[in-house]
């Protein structure tokens, strides 16, 4: 009998400007939270409970769907050595695996280089956004930036290829005459054939795609119906990127974070939908992951840059539940004012790596980190 299990897929989500762990899953039973958090808590009435202790926030309700069928794993705790409170720098480090230096290599171009080292597939790795993430950088890998799937490339509505060369010719002698066409052809020598190769095919997974499940129309929810469009046309893509910003919440962060995070849910949830409908849902992992926590008291409108975050991995192989310690919030447990990490990113990310993609570890993030077991039987490694 022909195995139709397809190669195992990494789905990232950035959730941009520090999600505040504290109003995401919320420790509604223990009094310090309610006393530090005196303008921004999420009331006890409104938790959707987890446990005794510990609920999501009240728009996280397909997160909650999914934890109930045992498809949600939340890593409570996750952080490094010696926390960085600049959204640059700790997002670089979490970009690169490199907490005591500035890498100059990203884990996930890596990886892709890992799956593709001869570059064969120009699509083994898409961004889905502006610019290029720092995870994805790799000098020598190709990959894909795509902001509307149905638009990408250089000059998309020209058909005849003659002419889009001719256009691409006339664009280098505007920005800076013989020597700028130079530059621009010698640039567009292999990385502008895999990005023009690459386009040209991303813009038929539109075409390909039939789904019941109506996304809604905001960045995160489109971002993700193109992740499942690429997914479902089966182009060879391994790791899909996307992000969702505004999570930088100094001030009205209650109506901010709900609005948020009912924007993530939504897109998670009509995501998974569309998995389980096209049988997918056992090829696919999801890690969910912010550069860093917020401060355990609030400013009285907001919260600050602080450590202790969360993260999510959701999948059909996922093994359900909640890893790492959820940190105290006792004053003297505290890292001056934040909460403690207690499990190195680094962690998750072999556990993906090893029991998820079947990719050695350790090259990749830099060193052996204990592994949570994330995963049963779905995962391609242990």
């Amino acid at each position: 009998m022909v195995s139709t299990k397809r190669d195992p897929s990494l789905v990232v989500i950035q959730l941009s400007g520090g999600n505040d762990t504290l109003n995401t899953i919320v420790p509604y039973s223990d009094g310090e939270y309610h006393d530090y958090r005196k303008a921004v808590k999420i009331e006890t009435d409104e938790v959707i409970p987890i446990d005794q202790r510990l609920g999501f926030n009240p728009n996280l309700r397909s997160f909650k769907r999914l934890w109930d069928a045992g498809k949600l794993a939340i890593i409570a705790g996750i952080g490094y050595p010696e926390p960085n409170r600049s959204h640059f720098r700790s997002m670089d480090i979490w970009h690169t695996a490199e907490p005591t230096k500035v890498g100059d290599e990203g884990w996930l171009g890596r990886v892709i280089h890992e799956i593709d080292p001869e570059h064969e597939n120009v699509l083994t790795g898409v961004n889905f956004g502006r610019g290029l993430p720092r995870a994805l950088g790799k000098r020598g890998v190709p990959v894909a930036s795509v902001g509307n799937l149905e638009t990408y490339g250089l000059y998309p509505d020209m058909t005849d290829e003659s002419l889009r060369k001719y256009a691409l010719d006339a664009f280098a002698k505007m920005y800076g005459g013989e020597q700028g066409k130079d530059a621009v052809m010698d640039f567009l020598g292999q990385t502008g054939n895999d990005a023009l190769r690459g386009a040209d095919i991303l813009r038929t997974a539109p075409g390909k795609y039939s789904s019941g499940v109506e996304y809604a129309g905001d960045a995160m929810a489109q971002s993700l119906k193109s992740v499942a469009q690429v997914m479902f046309a089966d182009l060879g893509t391994r790791v899909f990127y996307a992000q969702h910003g505004g999570f930088d919440t100094h001030a009205g962060e209650l109506i901010t974070h709900a609005k948020l995070w009912n924007e993530v849910d939504g897109a998670v949830g009509d995501f998974w939908d569309d998995l389980v409908a096209h049988d997918r849902e056992d090829d696919s992992a999801i890690l969910i992951f912010t550069e860093f926590g917020r401060r355990i008291k609030d400013n009285g409108s907001g919260t600050d840059h602080g450590s202790g975050g969360v993260a999510f991995v959701i999948g059909g192989g996922v093994k359900g539940g909640l890893y790492g310690e959820y940190p105290s919030l006792k004053e003297e447990d505290q890292l001056e004012g934040d909460l403690q990490y207690n499990n190195d990113f680094r962690g998750t990310y072999s556990a993906l790596l090893e029991q998820w993609m079947g990719i050695e570890a350790a090259p990749i993030v830099n060193g052996q980190f204990e592994q949570f077991g994330l995963f049963g039987n779905g995962g391609n490694g242990k």
